[in-house]
């Protein structure tokens, strides 16, 4: 049988760039061993796609379903799970010397998987922080290290060891990795109290481009700036935390209140836009929005919308009760629908997040929506199965509106009523799913904030835009998406980065770029 030449074309490139990847590898995997003070414990960190291991390794912390299965050209080269500092550094010389692009993962939790996967072909070592979860508290000082590794369930957990009257202000769900909430600002209900989790940080230890390890005082002021909230990845690789605790009251309250539309839900999240954002500091009320199957619904598909009013209290039960007949009456509270708990209980409580495909996307609301914009989105909601959408309305006010913009790189703070979280999963057609959430986003442009328009960058969203993965990235490119999550503090993480990183070794889709201004 005579084939011609280019038909052979494809198969001749794809075994040339795997002989390639894997003269890469053992090269690599080489550079680690020699630069290893104790190579026999890097030889047991270390999974190619050779190591029966590697795959499990990758699989574990992937929670979005939608990049379970990566096609080979967007898996790693390497899995690296360091044990210490000394590791760290060595992985990233390694990968600079045979020009290999760095991932570094903590909890997996990226809604675009850009910790452990690119969009383009590119080679790159996965740096797996799953075996740095050391956490040292003490509470004589009221503070505590925590290593990126691990997760907000173990920090809460280790926190609870040493006291019942100190909290942290991190996230919602227990399995998030401590690493990357951080980066981003990381908020959860004590934000109303306390502010973000990177409010509340006063030192880190991290390594830079070039090996060395650095913590505030060498780091320099700028950068301890932007890597809490400008996204750690793009400045270097954080290995730990020291982080301020707050003080907790020893019993708190904690209440959920369901709403359908039959219940005059609409006009309760209307008047919750007034009221959740102002009412004391000492009071969460977030709000979660679902559609479902109801026999109360007048519809004929027999679907409505019910509306979560979820809350923690910092204080007991008469004293939420009595606030709330002052605020916020209409909702009818009643002490039947609310529990007294330690904070731990309030903690361990909460579910860890479904793995599910998913697509998310966030904006920040400055004027309350009118019941007749809510009715849009519900309108949206019902076009989709029962289930597979939600809303998420998060209250600010308080100690958020108290803190300066530029405080650190977050800079959604006064005059932000709430953010808004908004998701789809599915199991089908996932182009389906992917234009639903997007004709949602573009629904609510008129009720959200704009010029420009607002988004959080732990909900990282690549239809915001992307740096060039090759090449240079020009300012304005960079700045589409650079301004929505962090508005004019992006100009100061740009210069961070140009003095920190000029070759801009860490980089990926959305990682701050080093542009001469």
């Amino acid at each position: 049988m005579n084939v011609s030449m280019p038909s052979l074309l494809p198969l001749v490139l794809f075994l040339l760039l795997s002989q390639l990847s894997k003269a890469t590898n053992e090269d690599f995997i080489q550079c680690l061993e020699r630069r290893s003070q104790n190579s026999t414990s890097v030889s047991q960190v270390i999974y190619t796609p050779d190591n029966s291991s590697y795959a499990s390794v990758l699989q574990f912390s992937i929670r979005n379903l939608r990049f379970a299965s990566l096609p080979d050209s967007q898996k790693p080269l390497v899995i690296v799970t360091p044990i210490d500092e000394s590791q760290i550094q060595t992985v990233i010389l390694c990968s600079r010397r045979h020009d290999l692009r760095i991932r570094t993962r903590s909890g997996g939790h990226d809604f675009e998987g850009l910790s452990y996967r690119t969009t383009n072909n590119i080679s790159f070592v996965l740096l797996d922080m799953i075996n740095l979860r050391s956490i040292n508290v003490d509470i004589a000082s009221e503070t505590a290290w925590v290593e990126s590794g691990a997760t907000v369930g173990e920090l809460y957990y280790a926190i609870s060891q040493k006291s019942s009257t100190h909290g942290f202000p991190a996230g919602l769900w227990g399995s998030v990795g401590v690493g990357g909430l951080i980066s981003g600002g990381g908020y959860g209900t004590l934000r109303r109290k306390f502010g973000l989790a990177a409010d509340n940080v006063i030192d880190a230890r991290m390594v830079d481009v070039n090996g060395r390890v650095l913590d505030r005082t060498s780091m320099g002021e700028d950068l301890f700036w932007a890597i809490r909230g400008g996204g750690g990845s793009s400045f270097g690789v954080i290995y730990s935390w020291k982080i301020k605790l707050v003080q907790v009251p020893p019993i708190v309250t904690i209440f959920t209140v369901d709403k359908t539309l039959e219940q005059n839900a609409t006009a309760l999240l209307h008047k919750w836009q007034s009221v959740a954002p102002n009412v004391d500091k000492d009071l969460d009320i977030r709000i979660q929005v679902n559609c479902i199957l109801s026999n109360t619904s007048a519809r004929e598909d027999k679907k409505t919308i019910r509306v979560t009013f979820v809350s923690l209290f910092l204080g007991k039960i008469d004293s939420l009760l009595q606030l709330m007949q002052l605020s916020f009456p209409e909702l009818g509270l009643a002490r039947e629908h609310c529990s007294e708990l330690s904070w731990i209980h309030v903690l361990t409580n909460r579910t860890l997040v479904p793995k599910v495909p998913i697509k998310a996307k966030s904006s920040f609301v400055k004027e309350p929506i009118s019941e007749e914009g809510l009715e849009g989105i519900w309108e949206l909601m019902f076009s989709r199965d029962p289930e597979t959408t939600i809303v998420v309305l998060t209250p600010y006010g308080g100690r958020m509106s108290e803190i300066s913009e530029s405080e650190i790189p977050f800079p959604h703070r006064a005059g932000n009523l709430y953010m808004v979280y908004m998701g789809v999963l599915w199991a089908g057609d996932t182009q389906q799913a992917l234009n639903w959430i997007r004709n949602l986003y573009d629904y609510l442009n008129p009720y959200v904030l704009n010029s420009p328009r607002s988004s959080y960058v732990n909900y990282n969203d690549l239809d915001l835009g992307m740096n060039n993965l090759q090449g240079h990235t020009s300012y304005q490119q960079a700045s589409i998406w650079g301004k929505k999550y962090f508005k004019d503090n992006f100009n100061r993480l740009v210069h961070v980065k140009l003095n920190v990183d000029p070759s801009n070794f860490f980089r990926h889709e959305q990682s701050i770029p080093p542009i001469p201004m």
